[in-house]
């Protein structure tokens, strides 16, 4: 049977960046490597990609195939069929690293911390104008008695004598295609490279210890629901003393009964009788900042928006603040007395409106917002 062109096998173009070939060789080697993939053709399909990563990787071998094929007269012996060298020519060992989770890393090497994200629920006026305040975290700390060594104090751990400090032990394995370096994790230590004899009694040998920590934190004025705040260091402890991880915390607002956001601009709606509506009024109207006067000017219809300047969010990070918009809502009366009725009568043969008073509710909300309560 004739061999399948090197280039179809690795699923690569004949212009095709030494970087690609690679690329498409792992992944074919990972997929068809005979520890991974127990499909009958692995194998020789394992092999078979090999055999053209080895041709097309070397600039001298792939000048030759691409002129002469696989009838190149300098092929003999090793040469594209070959597998008498070493498994690392074929580059197996950046393929065990995939397989076997990395194995070359030093387990003893100084390895940063894991991040933590933290939910806080905000107040609607804390998000707008920001706060000062304390959290409590719980994340892992380096053990303070054992320093992150794991060991009693007094004691230090060993090398294992095993993996010497690798934290991998190795096997080789001849087959048809060369020698393969498995790489296992040391089951005398337990990928840690390391052995404890005797383990601190704060931490049980683990060097880290779960501590709730109060964390103080700067909510800046005009932060939203969705953003995200990073305190650099505050995440988990780092191990065999690399640094420590970051804290993330991401905010949600709870909402104000009486106030909308949008964007930098606050909204609410304002009740208005009919007479303030047709005749013109000046109103107070409440705001993040207190109470503020608003102009209604006569014939103003239900639903139009007045704008407070300055009166929204603070710019979050910035300077300035948003807008407030009061949408002015005219009411319709519910409940009237006979003049009031015959005065109504009398108003509408004139073509005129009425109002009455106001929903007590809403004048409830008023008040809180006016108050803080």
């Amino acid at each position: 049977m004739s061999k399948r062109d090197f280039y179809e096998v690795l699923g690569v173009g004949r212009e095709a960046s030494s970087d690609e070939i690679r690329k498409s060789y792992r992944k074919l080697a990972r997929q068809y490597h005979p520890d991974v993939n127990k499909s009958p053709d692995a194998e020789e399909k394992f092999k078979e990609a090999t055999e053209a990563y080895e041709v097309l990787r070397d600039p001298q071998k792939k000048a030759n195939y691409d002129r002469f094929g696989h009838a190149d007269p300098n092929a003999a012996g090793a040469g594209f069929g070959g597998f008498g060298g070493n498994a690392s020519d074929f580059g197996f060992g950046d393929i065990f690293d995939m397989f076997f989770g990395g194995g070359r890393r030093n387990p003893n090497a100084p390895r940063q911390g894991a991040d933590l994200e933290y939910r806080l629920t905000l107040d609607f006026k804390d998000a707008v104008f920001g706060k000062e305040m304390d959290i409590p975290v719980p994340r892992t700390e380096t053990c303070t008695d054992c320093h992150g060594s794991g060991a009693k104090e007094g004691t230090h751990p060993e090398v294992c004598s095993v993996c010497r400090g690798s934290g991998q032990a190795e096997s080789v394995q001849n087959t048809p295609f060369g020698r393969v370096v498995n790489k296992r994790v040391c089951h005398q230590c337990s990928g840690r490279g390391k052995i404890i004899r005797e383990q601190c009694e704060t931490c049980s040998g683990a060097g880290q210890v779960k501590k709730r920590r109060s964390i103080h934190i700067n909510i800046p004025p005009g932060i939203d629901e969705g953003k995200q705040l990073r305190v650099s260091g505050e995440g988990e402890s780092g191990v065999n003393g690399g640094p420590a991880g970051d804290l993330y915390i991401a905010i949600e607002v709870s909402p104000h009964e009486f106030f909308k956001r949008d964007g930098n601009n606050i909204t609410c709606e304002m009740p208005i009788t009919f007479s303030q509506a047709a005749l013109g009024d000046e109103i107070v109207v409440p705001t993040l900042d207190g109470r503020a006067s608003l102009k209604i000017p006569a014939g103003t219809q239900s639903g139009v928006d007045f704008r407070l300047r300055g009166k929204g969010v603070p710019r979050l990070y910035g300077n300035g603040r948003g807008d407030q918009m009061v949408k002015v809502k005219v009411v319709t009366p519910t409940r009237m007395t006979d003049e009031q009725k015959k005065a109504l009568r009398e108003f509408g043969r004139l073509s005129g409106d009425y109002v009455s008073e106001q929903n007590n509710s809403f004048f409830d909300k008023m008040k809180r917002a006016f108050t803080g309560d």
